[in-house]
């Protein structure tokens, strides 16, 4: 039996920035994602990227104007939506 309790990962704030989006965890990290990793984000105006709020109780980022959802949870995996669109030398192995 294990007693290992996976409490998910929260944020408690997004910074909004020009090529990339930060949520700051309440473990005080900071993750930084660039918007290439997801398509609508990318092809939002600053406008749209600033129009976001938690779901999930801060285990997710919504964006209303452009329909995403992201959890703190894949931004940690470090999967982007699109590879392809992504630098060689930053695309993941």
């Amino acid at each position: 039996m294990s007693t290992s309790t996976n409490k998910p990962v929260k944020a408690l704030d997004v910074r909004i920035e020009e090529e990339l989006f930060f949520a700051i965890l309440e473990d005080g990290r900071h993750i930084g994602v660039p918007y290439t990793w997801f398509w609508r984000l990318d092809q939002a105006t600053d406008s749209e990227r600033k129009n976001w709020r938690f779901i999930g109780g801060g285990t997710g980022i919504h964006w209303e104007d452009i329909d995403e959802d992201i959890s703190v949870a894949g931004m940690l995996n470090g999967q982007p939506q699109n590879p392809a669109r992504l630098p060689k030398a930053t695309a993941p192995v």
